[in-house]
């Protein structure tokens, strides 16, 4: 009975020296036994990125924070609407508007206001706006800025933003699921929803000062016209689940009217085109997830 209990002391004396000398090796390669997190390093910025607490893109709206400045991604449920000049469209309704056709999209998160200047600062360091204010949309940036600020910002958060296609775009402008069939992004009447060549002066306003859209989106229609990702294209009647616009071409499309357009081309259904290095004063963007 002694050696049995001799020997089970021996065994465990010899489990603790090896523990031991496993933590001592450890520490001589300058790690820790045991695991830790180890800090982001991206140059010299810093990074904060607030989610919401359950970190869940089930989530009705996702909180970002990146170096201080915090953006809301708001949910929009997956659906079939019909695309183009549809009837509330009236005689503003353009060529390129035709015909209606119907696209069913899955689920997706946009960018609750257009990237504000305080956010592309925040970004990438600089402000490449004319009318400089943090809280208004960055402008002044062409579709290849875009990308280079979609990347940058992908790096630092570890998310995959990009920029809406049209019919995404479109869909959330109308409201989604939720939408009620207005002619601009919330109301039929656009002093209530846009900042636009009527009460704009042609100069970019702070975000969210005026009505959101039924998801709960501000400046769809008006403030900054926002890039979208495709190349642009004509329509065609047949249905299409996630149409990611033309395979190739010259122009990008931008969406929403800004403010020096029109009430007309701040119309949910009105599209734009431009080269992706063409930039100017009312030309910004939304994000996509």
């Amino acid at each position: 009975m002694k050696k049995v209990v001799a020997k089970i002391i021996a065994i465990c004396v010899l489990l603790a020296l090896g523990a031991w000398g496993l933590k001592k090796l450890a520490k001589g390669n300058g790690q820790e036994a045991k695991e830790t997190l180890c800090p982001t390093e991206v140059g010299t910025d810093s990074l904060s990125l607030s989610p919401l607490a359950d970190d869940s893109d089930d989530a009705p709206e996702l909180d970002i924070t990146i170096n201080d400045v915090s953006f809301k991604m708001i949910r929009v449920e997956g659906g079939t609407f019909t695309m183009g000049a549809t009837p509330e469209q009236g005689e503003d309704a353009d060529a390129d508007e035709s015909p209606c056709h119907n696209v069913t999209l899955p689920t997706y998160y946009i960018a609750q206001t257009e990237v504000t200047q305080a956010l592309w600062q925040a970004v990438m360091g600089n402000n490449p706006s004319d009318n400089k204010a943090p809280q208004n949309p960055v402008e002044c940036v062409n579709w290849d800025h875009c990308q280079k600020f979609i990347s940058k910002l992908n790096q630092l958060t570890g998310r995959t933003f990009r920029l809406p296609s049209e019919a995404e775009w479109e869909f959330a402008a109308r409201g989604g699921n939720l939408g009620e069939g207005h002619t601009y992004s919330g109301s039929d009447l656009p002093d209530e929803v846009a900042w636009f060549s009527d009460n704009a002066e042609c100069e970019t306003r702070r975000v969210k000062m005026l009505s959101p859209n039924e998801l709960g989106l501000y400046d769809m229609s008006g403030n900054v016209e926002e890039w979208c990702q495709d190349w642009y294209g004509e329509y065609t009647s047949s249905s299409q689940t996630s149409p990611t616009g033309a395979t190739s071409g010259t122009a990008r499309v931008y969406r929403g009217g800004g403010c020096c357009s029109t009430a007309k081309g701040c119309r949910v259904t009105s599209r734009k085109k431009s080269a992706p290095t063409d930039f100017f004063n009312a030309l910004g963007l939304r994000l996509a997830l």
